[in-house]
């Protein structure tokens, strides 16, 4: 029990982490980020079989798909918490080390390159879209940040749990 709790708390401060990353650029910056009402369209395409889209901003519109996409992007940073407590270990849950936060955020960005993007319509790493390396290096922030989320959640659930 105390492991997963350990994960839902790490996940759940590194996934917000990660919004209120790209909140404060589309605020500042005028930069946005990935609806993730998209996430729940793809998800809910998959019963009928549809697994990729030539473009998933034209693909039909879903009922409740921004909750499914925000609740699988929160699950999501859940199940990536698990792998770095898998990877890691019990030792480093008890003493959490930034450089393994870190790289395993920045390993994270290999879903939205290798798996979501593709799936999209929108090629391996962004490679359609019309700046493909501005979305490489935002995708790569982004995990990044992820990464120092994953270590304020596990110095957060040290201290907690």
């Amino acid at each position: 029990m105390a492991e997963i709790l350990w994960m839902l708390t790490v996940g759940v401060v590194a996934t917000i982490a990660m919004d209120l990353w790209s909140f404060l650029q589309k605020r500042f910056l005028g930069i946005g980020s990935l609806d993730y009402a998209l996430v729940g369209r793809w998800l809910l395409h998959m019963p009928s079989g549809k697994f990729a889209h030539d473009n998933i901003f034209t693909a039909p519109a879903c009922s409740r798909e921004r909750e499914v996409g925000w609740l699988a992007h929160y699950a999501i940073g859940v199940l990536f918490a698990a792998l770095l407590l898998l990877v890691a270990g019990p030792v480093w849950a008890r003493d959490p080390s930034l450089p393994a936060a870190i790289a395993t955020g920045i390993a994270t960005v290999a879903a939205p390159f290798f798996v979501l993007q593709p799936a999209f319509g929108m090629g391996i790493a962004a490679s359609k879209t019309p700046r493909p390396m501005a979305a490489r290096l935002r995708s790569l922030a982004v995990h990044g940040v992820f990464g120092l989320g994953l270590y304020a959640g596990a110095l957060l659930a040290k201290d907690l749990l």
